[in-house]
């Protein structure tokens, strides 16, 4: 009778510790794609700014100022790859 309690016991605190693993694990990855989503809004609002930003100053066609402005998504899109791999 008090094997089996403390062999339940055991079992008991193993599957504690393994969903507190899990739980900080979850919360790691949560923090991740927050980090990648603002990474991946600043770039677009970055990308804006700069598109609007090339066409007031008229030195670029349309055409090459939409080429920096998918440029600039890609490069933000990478950043938000390395922050979550």
């Amino acid at each position: 009778m008090v094997e089996s309690r403390i062999g339940l016991c055991g079992m008991l605190v193993a599957a504690g510790l393994l969903v507190l693993s899990g739980t900080a694990m979850a919360t790691e990855q949560s923090q991740q794609r927050q980090q990648g989503r603002n990474t991946n809004q600043a770039a677009k609002q970055e990308a804006r700014q700069g598109k609007v930003d090339c066409r007031q100053a008229n030195n670029k066609s349309n055409a090459e100022c939409r080429q920096d402005k998918r440029e600039t998504k890609q490069g933000g899109r990478q950043d938000k790859r390395d922050i979550k791999y």
